[in-house]
């Protein structure tokens, strides 16, 4: 599972430039003996369709009775705070048939771009969540687990973890990963729902 605690360790709302290098020919340079042009880029994401406010919410509502039995989640949607994220309402669901458990965290202390800082060291790929900018983040070492995290709101983010909760037969990261996906956008059709 994801170290809770890598979030604290991360600067709120930092964003750090990526490098590349990219090699010009001599004829582009100017000169042969030039070296190689670093080009900085500012990674980010799409805007969102709108502001979802995540202050208000109890991340175990989020998702439906009827959601929650589409997604195989069959045992007692579980509340807590989780420290690790800043202090964030969470709520962990488990599936007695899949085995498998999702966590929904909701994070009002940081955007979802300190994913995107190189600090975080984990592999973060940008897709959507029901129109929300969002990224599919995995952790090196880790492939028990596969987070997504969709942009909600400046400064708030919802964190959706899936994870393998022991199963005789571990699933796949890239499963893992889907199962995230299908948890993140039932998670976002409740919350615009009542928002």
């Amino acid at each position: 599972m994801r170290s809770n605690g890598l979030l604290i360790a991360l600067p709120a709302l930092a964003l750090v430039a990526c490098t590349s290098t990219s090699p010009l020919s001599a004829a582009e340079q100017g000169e042969s003996d030039s070296p190689a042009v670093t080009t900085t880029t500012t990674p980010s994401l799409p805007p969102r369709p709108a502001e979802v406010l995540l202050t208000d919410v109890d991340p175990c509502a989020v998702l439906s009775e009827s959601q929650r039995a589409q997604l195989s989640l069959d045992g007692t949607p579980s509340p807590y705070v989780d420290e690790g994220l800043g202090n964030a309402r969470a709520c962990t669901m488990r599936s007695r048939t899949s085995g498998n458990v999702v966590r929904l965290a909701l994070i009002t202390v940081q955007g979802v771009e300190v994913w995107l800082d190189e600090n975080a060291q984990v592999e973060a790929t940008p897709t959507t969540v029901a129109g929300y900018p969002a990224l599919t983040v995995r952790t090196p070492g880790l492939d028990d687990v596969c987070n997504v995290e969709v942009d909600v709101a400046e400064g708030q983010f919802l964190d959706v973890m899936f994870r393998d909760g022991g199963n005789a037969t571990p699933a796949q990261q890239d499963t893992l990963c889907l199962g995230a996906q299908r948890s993140a956008e039932a998670a976002m059709t409740g919350l615009l729902a009542v928002r």
